[in-house]
């Protein structure tokens, strides 16, 4: 088949981003054809600031050298800019008169800076801060000239401003605002904000609005409509900027602020796609990487056709990438009457936090001094999770150096949230790619290289790997001592070798012992039952307590647990079960927490006449399986309705009893927030709440008791099962044997598993495949019944 010629207009960030999407998705798709107008390859330009500030250089920025673009068969062409979209023809023509043809077209031509109409401001001296040509421009008026003016006291004038100081100039930042960042801070943390930049040099004029800038030849100062004055030798405007969109209104894409898109990125023509910041995407327009980034996968797999349910918009944070000031915000930054704060103001660290909740969900954060528990908050903001008033202040119930500790951080902690780097996939990238700067880091793993605001972080978690402090190794452990493989290694060879039972294994991968072990024997076992749901079927119970599904005692008698899914019987049911205790003399019989009977001390000469007269399903909790699923029906503390709890369960436990699984799996259902089940102490737990389902997992109540994680709230039991079942089969996929569920959650991070049980296609693979297992399940119980 033809590949079809996808044309790409822009060779920014959020373009190039969706094009390694695409490449990583489907390589041998599409013949692509790059246009950027700037003179250089891919670059990183939310990091010009720090180029100005002298913690990296141009050349550092680079995100994809020529060597990527040649590597990937990417035809690009710099320093030439398209100048029209023949839609008819489906044509690019360029400003070189070059004309390309496409199949499809992505338009990813990003913003242009707004230059304020100001008298003068086309004099030497007077320059924007978007490319490297003004960083350039900037950097060489610094080595002549020593006064200089920022308009705008946004992100980005700060950011310039700082890197002028650094520079060593005079700064002044001019803003027409009252306070800084007005649209990000509260005025409390703006104006703590203004004191820091203070305390570091910068100048500030407030409420000032240029009405010229003043010199012969090239600027000598500014005038402002208030009558004052201020000399100056450099004028930076960085009054924000605009989405270019002249390219897309000449060819008749629709537009209103920036170019319009479905969910789905495509404009409304035909095979004409928008990315980044020119899009306007549900009245939004986004100017910040992590959004453009979530567009360029939506766009990617819609372009590759894969089923996606499309970009739903992104929440806002903000930042600031100065050295020495944490400060970060997202969301709504100012109360009003429908939502309430609350806030912590430490006056002698210079620490100040507060959290907006409107309808008990977080719906906006203000961080400056420490902004340790920003992931946290970002994450139950995005997830709208219910936060009961007594757990609210406990939010902000930390010290000055809480959170910031390395050790403590686990490993699934989002590092870089514009790429979703771990800490994990950071510590196992310098522990096996012997990693010693930050630069490797970014060049390895992508944290610290987009926006760049998480640099700190990355360059403190390197020094602690680094250090002697770290305990935390992520090496290769082999399977056990009969090989030097890991067990993703054996699956691997396994499946690429069709091998097809334990002992073949063990042959052709050149097992030191010749029998196995009895660490590698039950994991070939159970790894060969997930490549092969059959394989199961091919095995003869080793034991009678296998066969009839009951539990052998120490003592050598047994015990027998007859099934009542969700701990729900039947006058019937306990008749039968008290006749056959009766008749067999079973006189030690116990009701569990999990709400079931055990006959217990069962002799094994009458074992299979008890489980004939029984005529039931019998649950075995011995082995690694899904165990019986605790409910919470008695629970006296609330009279709320357990039904919907129990109907869940009941649910879940007929679907799931006894499935193998690589290590046991605990499920509580809680009715209501009061939790009687446990359930965010279970490996996954479910809290019933007005809203739905609360769903967590990855809990243990062990010895070492850990709380399980925040997966999703769903407003159906329809959904809540499947993202169940579906975490089920995913953990049962891609854990190793004995790996528990906070373990495997630990290793792959919670932001990963999430994205792979909310992607559509994803879940529904798993489900089917599930459903192949427990069909095989039910034929083989079927059968067992018969003998």
């Amino acid at each position: 088949m033809r590949k079809q010629k996808l044309v790409l207009v822009g060779n920014g960030m959020a373009g190039v981003r969706c094009i390694e999407e695409i490449v990583t998705l489907n390589p041998e798709a599409f013949e692509i054809t790059i246009f950027g107008s700037e003179p250089h390859v891919n670059y990183n330009r939310i990091l010009l600031s720090t180029v100005l500030q002298g913690d990296t250089s141009l050349e550092d920025i680079t995100i994809n050298d020529r060597n990527w673009y040649e590597g990937k068969q990417i035809k690009l062409f710099t320093g030439e800019t398209v100048v029209k979209i023949d839609t008819a023809k489906q044509v690019v023509i360029t400003d070189k008169k070059q004309e390309i043809f496409y199949d499809r077209l992505i338009i990813a031509t990003g913003s242009v800076p707004f230059l304020p109409p100001i008298p003068g401001s086309e004099k030497k001296g007077v320059t924007a801060f978007r490319t490297i040509e003004d960083c350039r421009a900037i950097m060489e008026t610094a080595r002549h000239f020593k006064k200089a003016a920022v308009i705008g006291g946004g992100l980005l004038g700060l950011e310039a401003a700082r890197g002028l100081l650094n520079l060593g100039m005079e700064v002044s930042v001019v803003h027409i605002g009252q306070y800084l960042l007005d649209r990000q801070l509260d005025q409390t943390a703006a104006k703590m904000l203004q004191a820091e930049l203070e305390n570091q040099g910068m100048k500030f004029l407030f409420e000032k609005q240029t009405q010229e800038v003043f010199g012969s030849s090239r600027a000598e100062g500014l005038i402002f409509t208030d009558g004052t004055k201020l000399d100056v030798d450099l004028v930076v405007m960085a009054a924000g900027v605009r989405p270019n969109v002249q390219l897309a209104r000449e060819s008749g894409i629709e537009i209103n602020r920036a170019i319009l898109v479905n969910d789905f990125l495509q404009t409304n023509i035909e095979n004409i796609y928008a990315v980044g910041e020119c899009v306007e995407h549900r009245g939004s327009v986004y100017g910040l990487v992590k959004p453009l980034y979530e567009q360029g996968q939506v766009l990617a797999k819609h372009i590759c056709g894969i089923e996606d349910q499309g970009y739903k918009g992104s929440v806002l944070s903000t930042q600031l990438k100065i050295s020495g000031i944490e400060l970060f915000s997202a969301g709504q930054v100012d109360e009003d009457p429908s939502s309430k704060s609350i806030k912590l103001y430490d006056e002698v660290n210079q620490i100040y936090k507060k959290v907006i909740f409107k309808d008990h969900k977080i719906n906006g954060v203000v961080l400056f001094g420490n902004t340790s528990d920003r992931t946290k908050l970002l994450d139950m903001m995005i997830k709208q999770q219910d936060v009961p008033d007594l757990e609210k202040a406990a939010l902000l119930q930390s010290s000055p150096e809480a959170g910031r500790s390395m050790a403590s951080m686990p490993l699934s902690e989002i590092v870089c949230n514009c790429n979703g780097v771990s800490k994990g996939a950071i510590l196992e990238a310098v522990q096996k790619e012997g990693l010693t700067t930050v630069d490797q880091v970014k060049k390895c793993t992508k944290a610290s290289g987009s926006c760049g605001g998480c640099k700190p972080l990355v360059t403190e978690l390197l020094a602690y790997i680094k250090s002697d402090a770290c305990n935390e190794i992520i090496k290769k452990k082999s399977m056990c001592s009969c090989t030097s493989l890991t067990e993703d290694e054996v699956v691997q060879e396994m499946q690429l070798l069709g091998l097809t039972t334990p002992q073949e294994v063990i042959e052709q991968l050149n097992w030191n012992s010749k029998n196995g072990c009895s660490t590698c024997r039950p994991a070939l076992e159970y790894y060969l039952g997930m490549i092969y749901p059959e394989y199961e079927s091919k095995l003869e119970p080793q034991f009678e307590e296998e066969r009839l599904n009951v539990i052998v005692q120490e003592n050598g008698s047994y015990t027998l647990i007859p099934q009542m899914y969700g701990g729900v019987t039947s006058a019937e049911q306990l008749r039968t079960i008290a006749n056959v205790a009766e008749k067999y003399a079973v006189k030690n019989i116990a009701i569990t927490s999990e709400q079931r009977i055990h006959l217990m001390d069962v002799k094994k000469d009458v074992l299979s006449e008890i489980c004939a007269d029984l005529n039931m399903p019998l649950s075995s909790t011995y082995g690694n399986r899904v165990q019986n699923v605790k409910t919470c029906i008695g629970e006296h503390v609330c009279q709320c309705n357990k039904q919907p709890s129990l109907k869940l369960a009941v649910t879940l436990e007929r679907k799931l009893a006894s499935l193998k699984t690589p290590y046991r799996v605990k499920i509580g259902v809680s009715a209501c927030m009061h939790n009687g089940a446990g359930s965010t102490t279970k490996d996954i737990g479910i809290i019933g709440t007005g809203l739905g389902w609360e769903i967590y997992v990855g809990g243990s109540s062990g010895r070492m008791v850990r709380a399980g994680q925040l997966l999703a709230v769903v407003p159906t039991e329809a959904e809540a099962c499947e993202i169940i079942m579906g975490l089920i089969q995913y953990y049962r996929e891609s854990a190793n044997y004995l790996e528990r569920t906070w373990q495997w959650l630990d290793r792959l991070g919670l932001i990963h598993v999430r994205e792979a049980l909310f992607d559509q296609e994803l879940r529904q693979e798993l489900l089917v495949r599930l459903d192949e297992e427990l069909s095989v399940r039910k034929s083989i119980l079927v059968n067992s019944d018969h003998q």
